[in-house]
């Protein structure tokens, strides 16, 4: 991403809907499958480390590194999660960790950083411990992409069964994988696609303060979805793909 991007992130990321509520899609489906109360989690793309500072609150025992590509985005995790986590400045499709490291991979919104994610995906398989689970979130829709992805250095945006070939062609067995955030499609429709597009001088991502009767409306939105996806069913249709896959208890 720019630089101006992970500052304004780092400032207003731990009370924005969005990232409130992404972070408790992960904290979900982390809770729904078996972990030991110490496991070892990578968050790969940590950005500037709010979803780590949100997930160790609820399991302090567990033991958090983060790796990002950015050097500031490293800078800004180090600085708000202190000594507890370990952030590493790497590339994904290179992590600088051993085989079987990690009994979870967390990733939001990274793969779509990537011309091809294939080579992140499998890193992300071979650093898992067998059995160990992977949550991934990824922007859906490649029709969808807008200055919003242009801002954020996006790539590419996914349907379903693109995530799943992905992480089927990795090893992975899919457990779960579901659209989130369906209520914000028809709104992210209007306003990348059929209202005109900002400046390209003062063109930004949508990560920014919402004013606070709208932000409450939103997060009410998300959280009404977050109790339909915790009965276990899923939605048709939404702004991002969620996947929650597993390494193989035996690995050929």
């Amino acid at each position: 991403m720019q630089p101006d991007e992970y500052l304004k992130l780092s400032a207003i990321e731990d009370r924005l809907w969005y990232f409130r509520s992404l972070h408790a899609q992960i904290a979900r489906e982390l809770d729904r499958h078996p972990l030991p109360p110490d496991a070892r989690v990578l968050d790969a793309g940590c950005g500037t480390g709010g979803l780590i500072l949100r997930l160790r609150q609820t399991h302090p025992a567990r033991r958090w590194s983060g790796l990002d590509f950015s050097h500031l985005a490293c800078d800004l995790a180090r600085q708000r999660c202190g000594p507890s986590a370990e952030i590493v400045e790497a590339s994904a499709t290179a992590i600088p960790f051993a085989d079987a490291t990690f009994d979870a991979v967390v990733s939001a919104d990274l793969l779509c950083q990537f011309d091809d994610p294939a080579p992140a995906v499998r890193e992300f398989f071979r650093v898992l411990r067998p059995g160990g689970l992977a949550v991934i979130n990824a922007p859906a829709y490649q029709w969808l992409w807008s200055y919003h992805d242009a801002a954020t250095h996006g790539k590419r945006r996914f349907n379903r069964p693109q995530l799943r070939a992905l992480l089927h062609d990795a090893g992975f067995t899919v457990a779960r994988l579901t659209h989130t955030n369906a209520f914000l499609l028809p709104l992210a429709i209007v306003k990348r696609k059929l209202l005109p597009a900002p400046p390209p001088s003062s063109a930004g991502s949508d990560v920014r303060d919402f004013p606070a009767l709208l932000d409450t409306a939103f997060a009410t939105c998300a959280a009404l979805e977050r109790a339909w996806l915790r009965t276990g069913l899923n939605l048709p249709f939404g702004t991002s793909v969620l996947a929650v896959a597993r390494k193989p208890s035996s690995v050929p």
